[in-house]
């Protein structure tokens, strides 16, 4: 089951290990759209399972890997049977190393890998998700940090297979890697300064190109226009505002890039689904800690 869930956004109770969350799930239940800020894998141990995402539904067979991005609206149908593994990860965890941060933004926000799209990685990502199981419910020291390691390693794998465009031409294929750093360093540079009055011919120049050249290359890396991309690192520095009431709505508009109120608020609700008012109260609802549930291994 879902713990705390305020309209359709999920608040992750982590008890057991700070940060981390892995749930051994065989339950029957319908899990309801839903979005929830930590990232999320999904590996079924037992039979199929499906997840569906906002435009398109997902069906993972055993031992396939689905990562879900922070942010991103999703569900599960009720299965009849079945046993999956479903590991959150909090992505404040994850802020402090920028190529992971720009990796997670560059890749599809619902990534389902297989054996067959992804065989030079797959074999590995299932055993990194079966030893954090084994770490997560065993009995050994130093549980965060190994769990920790694993997902890095996870995600450094699916970044380097994922990330940016891919040939297999030696030539192409050294000018792909060229664009790659140079796009992943553009993605930091955004990242950090997002809240800056950025624009679309200043950023294509720092990376060396027309900006109707960089327009094409940085929407075929990211999926993103520019704009699009910029605003979507404004709304999440303004998630991460919001969480603080002393701020009004007009100054966390400001702080986080926004002109004016307006223009934050009808891009916070494009991308959010709902206003920033709204994303701040399902803040103010959250007690200040929680009682364990009965059963210690829900949802």
């Amino acid at each position: 089951m879902i713990e705390m869930l305020n309209g359709i956004k999920e608040t992750v109770l982590y008890k057991e290990i700070e940060g981390f969350k892995l749930h051994d799930n065989t339950d029957y239940e319908a899990y309801p759209s839903h979005w929830h800020t930590p990232i999320e894998i999904i590996m079924p141990i037992e039979n199929d399972y499906e997840v569906a995402g906002k435009n398109e539904s997902y069906i993972l067979h055993e031992g396939d890997i689905l990562l879900i991005n922070s942010g991103v609206v999703h569900g599960m149908p009720s299965m009849s049977r079945g046993e999956r593994l479903i590991l959150q990860v909090d992505i404040s965890l994850l802020h402090n190393v920028a190529d992971i941060e720009s990796t997670l933004s560059t890749i599809p926000q619902l990534l389902l890998l297989t054996a067959s799209n992804a065989p030079a990685i797959h074999e590995r990502l299932k055993e990194l998700m079966l030893e954090i199981y084994q770490e997560y419910f065993g009995d050994s020291l130093l549980t965060s940090a190994a769990i920790y390691y694993r997902v890095i390693e996870m995600l450094v794998l699916v970044g380097r297979e994922f990330t940016g465009m891919r040939s297999s031409e030696d030539s192409v294929l050294s000018k792909q890697k060229e664009h790659t750093e140079k796009f992943m360093m553009i993605c930091n540079y955004i990242h950090e300064h997002c809240t800056e009055d950025l624009c679309l011919d200043d950023v294509a120049s720092l990376a060396g190109f027309s900006k109707y050249h960089f327009s094409r290359l940085f929407k075929n890396f990211t999926g993103l226009s520019f704009y699009k991309y910029l605003n979507k690192k404004r709304i999440e520095q303004a998630e991460k505002l919001l969480v603080d009431p002393a701020l009004s709505i007009t100054e966390v508009a400001l702080q986080s890039g926004f002109s004016s109120l307006s223009a934050f608020i009808r891009m916070f609700k494009l991308i959010k689904d709902c206003t920033p008012t709204e994303f701040r109260s399902l803040y103010e609802m959250e007690p200040c800690c929680y009682p364990f549930s009965s059963s210690g291994q829900s949802r």
